[in-house]
C-alpha cells in the first residue's frame, strides 16, 4: 500500500541532500557535462525544479506542462544560470511541490502526467523521489546507485519490472539481486526465459539505462535490450 506521507517524508530527505551536495560545488560545476548526453548539470538541476512545478500543476488539476516545447525551451533557459539562482529555484520549487502534496486531496484518483501517461495521484510522491534520487546520481558529483536507500532501490525495481512486463519487444526476464529478491519482467517478444542475476543497483542501473549492465550475470540468452524509458 502507498504511503503519501511517508513518501513525501522521504522526498524532502533526498531534496535536501541534493541541495546540500549542490551547494559544495565550485561555482562553474553546473556548466560542466552531466552524465546525460546532451545536458549539463545545469540542465539537470533546472529539468528538477521545474519538474516539481509540473507536479504542483498536476495536482491542482492543470496540465503536467503546456506544450513539449515549452518544458524544453524552459530548461534551456534555465540550464546556464548561475549556481545561487538555479539551487534557489530548486529550493523554492520543491517547497513548493511538498506544500501542493501536503493539502488535503482524494489520493484515489487518476491523474494524467506527461505524454498523455495515466496514474493514481497517490504515486506522484515517489514519482519526484524517482526524479530527485536518479538525478542526483546523473550529476556525477559523488552520489551513485550504490548510495540510494535500498527500499527506493528495490521499489523503483518494481517499477521498472512492471513498466517492461509484457512489452513487445522484451522476452521474458527473470531478474534476481544478491538478497534473495525477484522480479519478472519482459515476456511480450518470443524466447527467454532469461535470467538476470546482480546487486539491487546493478539492476536498477541497467532497467534505467544508466548503466550497460556488462556487471549482471546472464543465463539461457544474451542480456536484452530495453526500449528508452
Amino acid at each position: 500500500m502507498i504511503d503519501q506521507a511517508r513518501d513525501l517524508d522521504a522526498v524532502r530527505e533526498a531534496t535536501d541532500r541534493l541541495l546540500s551536495a549542490t551547494g559544495k560545488l565550485d561555482a562553474d560545476a553546473l556548466t560542466e557535462p552531466s552524465r546525460l548526453p546532451g545536458w549539463s548539470r545545469g540542465h539537470v538541476v533546472a529539468h528538477l525544479s521545474r519538474n516539481a512545478d509540473a507536479l504542483v500543476n498536476v495536482l491542482q488539476g492543470r496540465p503536467m506542462y503546456a506544450d513539449s516545447e515549452t518544458r524544453d525551451r524552459d530548461i534551456e533557459r534555465g540550464a546556464p544560470r548561475p549556481q545561487a539562482e538555479q539551487l534557489a529555484d530548486l529550493a523554492g520549487s520543491a517547497d513548493r511541490f511538498q506544500a501542493a502534496a501536503s493539502a488535503p486531496a482524494d489520493w484515489s484518483r487518476t491523474v494524467t502526467l506527461r505524454n498523455g501517461v495515466t496514474d493514481s495521484v497517490s504515486r506522484l510522491p515517489f514519482r519526484r523521489l524517482v526524479e530527485v534520487e536518479l538525478h542526483h546520481v546523473d550529476l556525477g558529483i559523488g552520489y551513485e546507485l550504490e548510495d540510494l536507500p535500498d527500499e527506493f532501490v528495490s521499489r523503483e525495481i518494481d517499477f521498472l519490472a512492471e513498466r517492461f512486463g509484457g512489452h513487445p519487444d522484451v522476452v521474458s526476464t527473470g531478474l534476481s539481486d544478491d538478497r534473495g529478491r525477484a522480479w519478472t519482467t519482459g515476456g511480450g517478444a518470443e524466447g527467454g526465459p532469461v535470467a538476470v542475476r546482480g546487486t539491487a543497483p546493478e539492476l536498477l542501473g541497467w532497467l534505467s539505462g544508466r548503466r550497460d549492465g556488462s556487471a549482471l550475470t546472464v543465463e539461457n540468452g544474451p542480456l536484452p535490450a530495453l526500449p528508452p524509458l
